[in-house]
């Protein structure tokens, strides 16, 4: 089962366990949740391709105490919608789940408009919005019934991609994989995978984070002695370089991101020939894990 696939699964779950519950769409996913449509036919709704108003609405079920989900590609949800996640949910401080798919590059052949690897660097501008990014469909489904009720408005970075296997994440925290003393390698959602691959025999600390907003500080202060980190990132490099700098002052640090290159992918093919290109491949990973050691 892939991430979407689970979505429709612990949303459906929840549809019948929790009344409060309410699923916008915009017209991505319709037959994915049919079963949804059959049986709870006045808490999901497809709005059509309406991302501002679908967000501005949810808002306002959100007023009436309603937890409202909303599901579509990551652009239409996140650039197209900024201002209506900003104000309607951001500044009134109101409850709510954003669920996208495609970011950063999943849907490659499709070019610039289905790109998305600014998604992360956008909502850490909005105060408040809490920030999950899964790397697998089990992870996902933990994370999502952990806080989808608590009051606060999260967004879920979904991805075709995955890691080999799911690990006991929890919420607002990060999962030491291993301890180590020549640096730190901070991973992020679905780039474990390549992660470990490159670090296969390093004498290093892995650390990987599910969720990016709240930061947990205090795991990262624990677990670099050496003061060199080598973040990985699924979408636009250097997203967490502020946190980190954070979580170690004062102690001097050394920092070297690996992520999605801050220009236009202009190159039509697979997600993989992306990786291949920019440099997000085990091998790469391994080459600046050494220059930073």
């Amino acid at each position: 089962m892939n991430m979407r696939q689970q979505l429709i699964v612990t949303v459906e779950s929840l549809l019948e366990k929790d009344e409060r519950l309410v699923t916008l769409l915009c017209d991505i996913g319709i037959f994915g949740f049919r079963k949804a449509f059959e049986n709870f036919p006045k808490r999901i709704y497809n709005v059509g391709i309406l991302e501002q108003s679908t967000v501005s609405l949810a808002a306002g079920l959100a007023l009436t105490g309603k937890i409202p989900v909303i599901h579509t590609i990551a652009p239409f949800l996140i650039e197209r919608s900024l201002e209506q996640l900003k104000d309607d949910f951001g500044y009134q401080k109101l409850g709510g789940n954003f669920v996208s798919i495609g970011a950063s590059y999943d849907y490659a052949a499709l070019g610039c408009t289905h790109h998305c690897p600014g998604d992360i660097g956008i909502l850490k501008q909005i105060p408040g919005m809490e920030i999950v990014v899964p790397g697998t469909a089990g992870e996902f489904d933990i994370l999502f019934k952990e806080s989808y009720a608590n009051g606060h408005p999260t967004y879920f970075r979904l991805s075709e991609k995955e890691n080999t296997e799911s690990l006991p994440v929890k919420f607002g925290k990060a999962h030491l994989i291993r301890k180590g003393k020549s640096a730190t390698v901070v991973a992020v959602g679905p780039i474990l995978k390549s992660v470990l691959e490159a670090c296969l025999n390093e004498d290093v600390t892995i650390l990987y984070y599910t969720t990016l907003e709240p930061f947990d500080h205090e795991t990262l202060r624990n677990n670099c002695p050496s003061g060199k980190v080598l973040l990985c990132e699924p979408y636009y490099e250097g997203g967490l370089t502020n946190e980190i700098i954070n979580s170690l002052k004062p102690q001097a640090a050394s920092i070297d991101t690996v992520g999605v290159p801050r220009k236009f992918l202009t190159n039509y093919g697979k997600s993989d020939e992306h990786d291949e290109q920019i440099g997000l491949t085990a091998s790469s990973i391994r080459n600046r894990l050494h220059k930073l050691i």
